[in-house]
């Protein structure tokens, strides 16, 4: 674990959980509408960041990297993709960040000062 992979989680942490907000509340209107390609070009960008750092120790669908654009997926098709790559992104955290003295969290850093972060949410106790 690096501080620039650190720096990357922490922004794709944000702009995925937005995208997800944003593409539910899509979803919960038309579910088999088509994404447009505006929003297709950054539902990729993001999935393909999260690839990038999750690899396949933490990547959620070994068979899918990013959405065909000549094959438009629906408003519920993004979501449910979204959903799976947020869980193995905070399955990431978990694995990445320590608690401290204190009940403060810190990311564990390769050779350098460990990077103080947010509690990881707890539903990955295996």
């Amino acid at each position: 674990m690096t501080a620039n992979m650190v720096e990357v989680f922490e922004k794709l942490e944000v702009q995925i959980s937005d995208l997800y907000k944003e593409m539910s509340a899509l979803s919960k209107k038309s579910p088999n509408e088509k994404i447009n390609k505006f929003k297709l070009g950054f539902v990729n960008q993001l999935l393909s960041v999260s690839n990038g750092l999750l690899k396949e120790n933490f990547k959620p669908l070994d068979n899918f990297d990013l959405f065909d654009e000549d094959d438009v997926p629906s408003n519920s098709d993004v979501v449910m993709v979204i959903s799976q790559y947020i869980s193995c992104l905070q399955k990431f955290k978990y694995d990445n960040v320590k608690q401290q003295k204190g009940g403060v969290w810190y990311w564990q850093v390769n050779d350098d000062d460990p990077i103080r972060t947010s509690r990881p949410e707890m539903k990955f106790t295996f």
